[in-house]
């Protein structure tokens, strides 16, 4: 029990430090905050995945389950705006 407090402490201040800092980023920056966030999703996504090969309590399959569901969300997401972006910068063909 004491482990998950701690997780919880650790996900409330990097919550509250991350928040912090991307409201500082100016809006130039944001492409490459994305693709950024996108490789901590990733992680994430991978750490979820180990937890499930560890014996674990039914809370803690929940919540790697929620850990799972968002980072997949966030990636593909991530993935879908950024093809989105770059498609502005492809050169279209003659017109006919």
């Amino acid at each position: 029990m004491s482990n998950l407090i701690l997780m919880a402490g650790v996900f409330l201040v990097s919550f509250v430090v991350g928040y912090v800092l991307i409201c500082r980023v100016p809006s130039l920056l944001h492409t490459p905050l994305m693709s950024m966030t996108n490789a901590i999703s990733a992680v994430t996504l991978l750490g979820a995945l180990l937890l499930f090969s560890l014996p674990t309590t039914r809370l803690e399959k929940w919540l790697g389950s929620l850990a799972i569901i968002s980072a997949t969300f966030n990636v593909v997401g991530g993935f879908a705006i950024t093809d989105r972006m770059l498609g502005l910068f492809r050169q279209k063909g003659p017109s006919e």
